[in-house]
């Protein structure tokens, strides 16, 4: 690039200062973003979006179960596998259900069995998303936690700007009387 061709390009401006957030940040939540703080922005869509596709979901894993199974039938592997896989199935799927929906009310310890149960909860798909779908009909999955969580922090950060008024030692004492 010539000397000439440099001077006629503008100067890139400086990137703005980021200002300090006003308070705490609302934790994104997937799919939903931060819309769920004022319910604004597609919410309302979004929810019966994603709880039509997990209902969908859900079904069409379902169907390929019922397959799976059939050919099982057909393989003539024996009723005590038939039986085995049915209930595997029914078993994972009803602890991935109820873990799933537990996590939208609390979240995990760090020293939890989270990290054993993920092949269960693997396996059980079709109960998580059934939780999903059930909880998408009331509100975002995981909202009342993180409202409750984002809540009390807008509340600490009031109380912590509102307490302290100046310099405390620039404060003259209090008479005695």
């Amino acid at each position: 690039m010539s000397d000439d061709q440099r001077n006629q390009t503008p100067a890139e401006p400086a990137p703005a200062e980021a200002a300090a957030p006003a308070g705490p940040e609302p934790e994104p939540i997937p799919f939903f973003g931060t819309t769920w703080v004022n319910h604004d922005g597609g919410y309302a869509l979004r929810r019966t979006g994603i709880a039509l596709g997990a209902l969908v979901t859900a079904v069409a894993a379902a169907l390929l179960l019922r397959l799976s199974y059939e050919g099982l039938e057909l393989g003539n592997v024996g009723p005590f596998l038939s039986i085995s896989v049915v209930v595997l199935f029914a078993i994972s799927s009803s602890i991935a259900f109820a873990k799933t929906w537990e996590s939208f009310s609390r979240r995990p310890a760090p020293s939890s069995d989270e990290a054993a149960l993920k092949g269960l909860k693997a396996i059980g798909f079709i109960g998580s998303l059934i939780a999903y779908f059930l909880r998408c009909l009331v509100e975002a999955p995981g909202e009342k936690l993180r409202r409750a969580e984002y809540e009390s922090a807008v509340a600490e950060f009031a109380r912590r700007r509102s307490t302290r008024t100046g310099n405390p030692a620039a404060r003259r004492p209090k008479r005695k009387k």
